[in-house]
């Protein structure tokens, strides 16, 4: 597959991703572990729900600095192509929930939670499928794990508790959700993946 198309899936799944952090931030159910971050570092700074997609490249900006601190060979293009587009499609997200999803209706919020999930995980699945690189959340885990002598896997649950603690303690929402990517964002991405291998030819 030719890198231009490979870049295009990527920003397809990053739109996803933008799409699930707005719908879950909307819901009022709680956050994943990143998207509690973002909510928490905007509602510490007294800003709308609608500026989480700023809050988000301010975000991905400073782990980018801290990953070209501590790490920098997990810097590439795909870090960029990463976050350039981030923070726009979560305020397009931000902005369809706003228009589909009634904040007075439970039901329509439990299916805007679900979308979320969805959205994020499907959304990931695409971007590791291609394979362009990493993003900075995932760079910086990458390099923990490799100063400290984890697995990937160990390294990245702490990491995740962490971004919960930080993320609540300046008042990101905690709740259901929060404790729904924890179980079920591993075994979805994997799902999404294994499936999309199978219907995009990478080679």
């Amino acid at each position: 597959m030719k890198y231009y198309k490979k870049v295009l899936i990527a920003v397809i799944g990053i739109f996803f991703v933008g799409l699930g952090i707005a719908f879950n931030a909307g819901t009022l159910f709680g956050n994943d572990s990143i998207g509690i971050l973002y909510d928490g570092m905007r509602n510490a700074l007294g800003m709308p729900s609608e500026k989480l997609g700023l809050i988000s490249n301010v975000v991905n900006v400073a782990m980018i600095i801290i990953l070209f601190i501590i790490g920098k060979r997990y810097i590439n293009v795909g870090t960029f192509i990463y976050i350039l587009p981030l923070g726009f499609f979560v305020s397009i997200g931000t902005s369809i929930y706003n228009a589909l999803i009634n904040q007075g209706s439970f039901m329509q919020r439990v299916i805007g939670a679900v979308i979320g999930c969805g959205a994020i995980y499907f959304g990931v699945a695409l971007y590791i499928v291609v394979d362009i690189g990493l993003d900075p959340f995932t760079g910086v885990v990458m390099t923990i794990a490799k100063k400290l002598g984890w697995n990937f896997r160990r390294t990245k649950i702490c990491f995740d508790i962490l971004m919960v603690v930080i993320g609540y303690l300046m008042g990101g929402k905690l709740g259901v959700i929060t404790l729904v990517a924890v179980v079920t964002a591993g075994p979805s991405i994997q799902f999404f993946s294994d499936r999309m291998k199978k219907i995009i030819r990478i080679s």
